[in-house]
């Protein structure tokens, strides 16, 4: 195994890259750049809109469905208790709202 073929995580730890990578929003501005025939520029300002009006939708509380590909949407989690791990003390965790991802059928399918 060569030090090219490895992902550096953190300050010490090297893990060899799994096969296929890992795709850049750099790289997908290309591809999309590319398959539209537009400019990167116009592709990056897409993407960006995108993701924008994703983080827009969630926090208001909407789902964002895109029929194939999947469902974004916000799942509430409840106040718990947990441990530190190091002292072992018992700590309380707050109740807070986390993104999710459901992948749709043809996606699944495309991915299997």
């Amino acid at each position: 195994m060569l030090l090219k073929d490895c992902v550096l995580v953190g300050a010490r730890h090297i893990y060899p890259q799994k096969k296929g990578g890992v795709m850049t929003k750099a790289e997908l501005v290309g591809k999309v750049a590319k398959e539209a025939k537009v400019t990167k520029a116009a592709a990056d300002k897409a993407i960006n809109s995108f993701v924008d009006g994703v983080k827009k939708a969630l926090k208001k509380g909407d789902k964002v469905t895109l029929i194939g590909f999947g469902t974004f949407s916000v799942l509430q989690r409840k106040a718990r208790k947990g441990r530190n791990p190091r002292t072992g003390a018992e700590i309380k965790i707050a109740a807070r709202k986390v993104p999710k991802f459901a992948a749709g059928v043809a996606l699944k399918k495309a991915v299997k």
